[in-house]
Order: C-alpha cells, then structure tokens, then sequence
C-alpha cells in the first residue's frame, strides 16, 4: 500500500518532489481519468436524437451563413487561396476544436466541484479526462473534415498525415489555456458565461472565416495573433497548401509546451485553496 504524508508545508519549497508526485498522480489517475471520460461522452449523447452529428451540424450552419454574405457581397472576405466554402468550412471545424479544448477543463473541474472537495483522489485526472474527452471529439471532427473536404473535390496530398500533429497542438493549446482560467472559473461562474462571447471575439481576429487583410490594423493584429499558424498550418495540411506559418506554428507550439506544464503544476497548488473555499 503507498504510504503518503502530508504535511502543512507547501511543495513549491521542494520543486523536484512536487513533479515527482504530480508524475506518480498522473499515472494512478490515468483509469479514473478514462473512466470520467466515458461515462461524460455518453451523457452527451445519451438523450441527444442527432448524436455525434452535432460536431458536423453547428460548423456547417456557420459555413453556410458565411457563403451567404460573401456570395452576396454584404460582406467582402477577400481572396483566401482555395474555394471559400473549403476555406470557412475547415476553419469553423478547427476553430470549434480550440474552443471546446478551451472550455472542457473549467467544465470539469465545475462538474467534478463536489467530487474534489469532498474525495481525496488525484485531481490531474480531472484534467486528463478533459483532454481526452477533447481529443474524443476532434477525432470526430478530423473524420468529418476529410470526409467533407474530400467531397467538395479538394482531398488534399500526403500532408493530411500531419494534419493530427496540427489538431493536438491546438487541443493543447486550448486545454493550457482553459488550466489558466479554470481556477477562477471554478469559484466565480461569470467566466463560463462570459467566454463564448470572448471566443467570438478572439474568432474574428484569427483567419477562420476571412482571409488575412494584406496591410492595416486587422493584418497586424491578426499576424500576430498565437492562434494564427495554429489554425492556418492546420488548414494547410488538410487541404494540401504549403504552410504559410510553420515556423510560427513550431515557435508557439513550444511555448504552448511550456504554458501547459507550468498551468498544471499551478492548478496542483491551486487546488488545496480551491477546496477550501468550496467548503467555506
């Protein structure tokens, strides 16, 4: 049986012990992590009649509105390099991945409130569950993404073997985000009511369902938005492009490396006080 002492000292005195067990936490919490995973994916879907269809039916609505608008000229999208209901049709696909990755940790950890204030268990495996949960769901999205590209005639070449590479970047980066806000989320609810109306703002100043502008504020902006080689190398690779933005999308996959494991050593002190105020 393991033996654990607990002591009223913080571990951030001793950093190497603290990722030693944050490390052992991760491994014994992979099965309930899993387990989180299955039983959240089959309440989704359980009293849901279209099922699995709604990953397909929410971005094909966006895409058909956006075709609207730029076939009727309310709104002028520029030139974006392939057919725009190609182009907009992918990049509310990918964009719905970041988002869904972005909101699953504070889901979570907001489903799981009572189960971590009252049971001692690893709380990683919270985090993990919300990782695969999202992974779960872009894989769905990657099959229906090639499936729908390769019927509107634009299959793309090998590159759809990277294409993966480009949707677990983002998922991470999405998740390492979602970890920043989780702590709050979780005790305050005005950040879960509050998000969808940022990303539909943060969604605009990224290339999902317009082209980038060639100079002004919206070209710089938009350049140097982190989101900007995720979602375009991304897109590049489904549809068989060479990626505008790879050494970007390299640059801020690192750095998303770096966010994620510093938010989960961050989460690991955040949650003892996190307890407590839930008990309060």
């Amino acid at each position: 049986m393991e033996k654990r002492v607990y002591t009223p000292h913080s571990n951030i005195r001793k950093p190497w012990l603290m990722l030693g067990d944050m490390l052992r936490d991760i491994r014994s919490g992979h099965d309930l992590a899993l387990r989180l995973t299955i039983r959240d994916i089959k309440a989704l879907y359980r009293q849901s009649f279209l099922g699995l269809l709604w990953a397909f039916i929410i971005p094909l609505g966006n895409t058909v509105t956006w075709i609207f608008l730029n076939g009727t000229g309310i709104v002028s999208l520029g030139d974006t390099g392939i057919p725009y209901p190609v182009y907009v049709f992918t990049g509310t696909m990918i964009w719905s991945v970041f988002s869904e990755s972005l909101l699953a940790p504070i889901k979570k950890i907001t489903t799981n409130k009572a189960t971590i204030a009252k049971v001692n268990f690893p709380r990683e495996a919270i985090i993990m569950s919300a990782v695969y949960e999202s992974l779960f769901n872009a894989l769905i999205k990657i099959l229906i993404l090639v499936a729908a590209v390769a019927f509107m005639g634009y299959s793309g070449s090998w590159t759809l073997l990277l294409l993966p590479v480009g949707i677990l970047s983002i998922v991470l980066a999405g998740t390492s985000l979602g970890l920043v806000l989780a702590p709050i989320g979780t005790l305050y609810s005005d950040v879960s009511k509050g998000l969808p109306l940022i990303l539909q703002f943060l969604m605009y100043t990224t290339p999902v369902v317009y082209a980038i502008p060639d100079d002004g504020l919206t070209a710089k902006i938009i350049n140097n938005n982190p989101l900007t080689p995720l979602i375009c190398t991304a897109r590049d690779w489904l549809t068989g492009q060479s990626p505008a933005f790879l050494d970007g999308f390299l640059w801020v996959n690192l750095g998303t490396i770096v966010l994620f494991l510093f938010t989960m050593v961050a989460f690991r002190l955040a949650v003892p006080i996190l307890v407590e105020r839930m008990n309060a």
